[in-house]
């Protein structure tokens, strides 16, 4: 467990204590629910970015197959060294 020291406005120490938002408890789930939050916001923008991208032309399976060998040789040749 890990203790976290915080410095705010007494005036709004007092009220968050009185209103039971200082609890180890409340605090816990305030943070939980903050990252959540932020998880889902990077999701998005992840998505967003992801839309902005051109994607490539679809490869025929010769092609990829061909790639595949490629790049098995050059993984083969760098594991030799």
């Amino acid at each position: 467990m890990t203790t976290v020291q915080i410095t705010l406005p007494d005036q709004l120490a007092q009220e968050a204590q009185r209103a039971g938002l200082l609890s180890p408890a409340r605090l816990e789930q305030w943070l939980r629910d903050q990252l959540a939050d932020q998880r889902v916001e990077e999701l998005f923008s992840a998505m967003d970015r992801m839309a902005g991208v051109d994607e490539p032309a679809a490869m025929a399976p010769e092609d990829l197959a061909r790639e595949i060998a490629t790049m098995r040789a050059e993984r083969r040749t760098d594991n030799a060294h």
